[in-house]
């Protein structure tokens, strides 16, 4: 079919058939009124005076479902500002047009740590959950804990520099030139990132699987099964261990037992803080070192690919 110039209409149609497929945006905006939260936004972060002109600032409450967004899909400054000029969803959830001013990184970031600086974070977010639950969205299908990593811009220091900042300290010379440590980020850490290297065609493993370095922070949440949807949430520089943070984003108020997150939470005490907490283990088990699923080596016709066997299959093998 020939491109032709976008139609007037073209921008709602297109809406439409994203809610026929299923907006969870636009439910989360017709179910919640937003309004409830401007006396304690505006009470947090005041306006400065305006009298001797300027750029009008973004209205408290568009900038709160700014962060609610960020938040429910994990986003970054940067990502998140690009995805509100690049998805409907997001426009349509703001109130935006396409011809409409977005806010720039620099803007979430200020707004949210104005809130963090006023300590309301936490009591607006516990809010919006529980307008959430009286909507309906109830967490009844236990959880799903996982780590993201967020890239940060590398940085361009020394070795010197490099482990006077792991130390905890300022490197010399950087306190006396104020622009160059504002730009400098001091919290974000290397980490590596490893994939699993593939089988071989002649159904041998790689002895070393891949490894991916990465510069910049985790966000680990808590998601619930039944709507998708983050509610517990902190986080830390990339080097820090997953599963050392299980404990601080489990969600003491879903109404299902069932935890479920990757190897890397797995250990002896995370297991013990389960049980003591009424919790039940569904955090997946490492393979055995050196050893192939048993699934996998059943038929040849498997041999040059991934194991497709269930996990419940493969949680017999490793009982029998």
């Amino acid at each position: 079919m020939a491109k032709g110039t976008p139609g007037f209409f073209d921008v709602d149609e297109r809406l439409v058939e994203l809610s026929a497929k299923g907006d969870d945006l636009e439910r989360v905006k017709a179910l919640v009124d937003f309004e409830m939260f401007r006396a304690a936004l505006e009470a947090a972060v005041p306006r400065a005076d305006r009298s001797k002109g300027g750029r009008p600032p973004f209205d408290h409450v568009f900038m709160f479902k700014v962060l609610i967004l960020q938040a429910m899909h994990s986003l970054s400054d940067e990502r998140c500002e690009y995805l509100i000029k690049d998805r409907l969803s997001f426009m349509r959830f703001l109130g935006l047009g396409l011809a409409d001013a977005v806010p720039d990184a620099n803007t979430i970031w200020t707004f949210r740590e104005a809130l963090k600086k006023a300590d309301a974070v936490d009591a607006l977010f516990e809010r919006f959950d529980a307008a959430l639950r009286e909507a309906g969205f109830l967490a009844m299908s236990g959880q799903i804990v996982d780590a993201t990593i967020v890239a940060a811009r590398k940085q361009r220091n020394t070795n010197g520099e490099k482990q006077t900042i792991k130390e905890g300290r300022i490197p010399e010379g950087w306190k006396d030139k104020r622009a160059k440590l504002a730009q400098k980020d001091r919290d974000a850490r290397w980490t590596v990132k490893y994939t699993k290297a593939k089988v071989r065609e002649d159904g041998s493993v790689p002895p070393v699987d891949l490894a991916i370095p990465a510069f910049g922070y985790k966000n680990h949440v808590s998601i619930d099964r039944a709507h998708g949807l983050i509610r517990k949430w902190t986080a830390t520089h990339a080097a820090a261990h997953d599963g050392a943070r299980l404990e601080d984003v489990l969600d003491r108020a879903n109404t299902a037992s069932e935890v479920y997150a990757d190897t890397a939470y797995r250990s002896a005490k995370n297991e013990a803080m389960l049980s003591r907490r009424g919790f039940v283990s569904r955090i997946h088990r490492k393979k055995p070192r050196a050893r192939r699923c048993r699934s996998a080596r059943a038929s040849p016709m498997r041999r040059s690919r991934k194991c497709v066997a269930p996990s419940s299959m493969c949680s017999r093998i490793r009982r029998g």
